[in-house]
């Protein structure tokens, strides 16, 4: 092999390489961060692309498709000392690869701690009843405080979440203890309010059977000063009438006494007349 064909050789290798090196081919959902001479010169879109040989270098393939970041989960203290758990997830998109290369070390590393610190902020201004109970407006703060700050770095956060908020095992335990007391208070308190209705309601009861037993005694007296007046004045001098009325109601309660399963002996006066007039003439004087 002579000289000169090793040379055409040399010659045709360093023509291909110089065309390699040139020519760059970016697939859909990537950008190419060139650099020239070791700074940023230009950022290539997807398909095909030309760059000076040797002077221009891809320093970063970076994807223009959304990332999912898992931010770990975090012990948060709320505003009343309670101890909760949380971890959210960050849809991220990079609008300008050569801010979010040159801005940050490590974009990703820095949006999970910009999260992380964002939440412990925003959930420590809550109790924890709040906390557990308002998840939008823990996400709408959250995207709200972080927004701004990536987008320095050329991100956009598409969206962020709340995975899980939950509190720590030691907080569930007491929060059960404290449902449980609830609970258990309730139940006094209904039974407390059930028993004084009740004993309301009963002495409502006796208070109206006292009146309408005292109003049927004030009948009856009126009935039988009625009857008295009829008879005193039917009567007045004749004792035949009166003889006979009273024999009546003696023998009505003779017989009653003799239904009693009580009752032993039944004693009867001997002269019922002469024990009426006796009576009549009391009356009469």
């Amino acid at each position: 092999m002579n000289a000169g064909l090793i040379v055409t050789v040399i010659f045709l290798l360093m023509v291909v390489l110089t065309i390699s090196l040139g020519v760059r081919i970016v697939p859909q959902g990537f950008k190419y961060v060139v650099q020239r001479l070791g700074k940023y010169h230009a950022t290539l879109g997807p398909g095909l692309n030309l760059i000076i040989p040797y002077m221009d270098t891809v320093a970063h393939k970076v994807t223009t498709k959304d990332i999912v970041l898992d931010i770990p989960s975090q012990d948060v203290i709320t505003k009343d000392n309670a101890v909760i758990i949380t971890n959210a997830v960050a849809y991220i998109n990079i609008l300008f690869p050569e801010k979010a290369v040159y801005g940050v070390e490590n974009y990703e590393i820095a949006i999970e701690t910009l999260v992380q610190t964002s939440l412990r902020s925003i959930i420590g201004e809550m109790d924890l009843d709040e906390a557990l109970s308002n998840r939008n407006v823990i996400r709408a703060k959250l995207k709200e405080s972080i927004s701004d700050d990536i987008s320095d770095w050329g991100i956009a956060l598409k969206t962020v979440e709340i995975q899980d908020i939950n509190p720590s095992k030691t907080m569930q335990a007491a929060m059960e203890e404290q449902a449980a007391a609830e609970r258990k208070r309730r139940a006094t308190v209904t039974t407390a309010e059930g028993d004084k209705s009740a004993a309301i309601l009963q002495a409502e009861g006796r208070l109206e059977a006292s009146k309408r037993d005292a109003s049927a005694k004030i009948v009856l007296a009126e009935a039988s000063q009625r009857a008295i007046e009829k008879v005193t004045n039917a009567i007045q001098d004749k004792d035949l009438p009166a003889v006979y009325l009273l024999g009546e109601k003696y023998i009505e309660s003779l017989k009653g006494m003799s239904t009693s399963p009580n009752s032993k002996i039944v004693l009867l006066p001997g002269d019922l007349p002469a024990a009426v007039r006796g009576i009549l003439g009391t009356l009469k004087t």
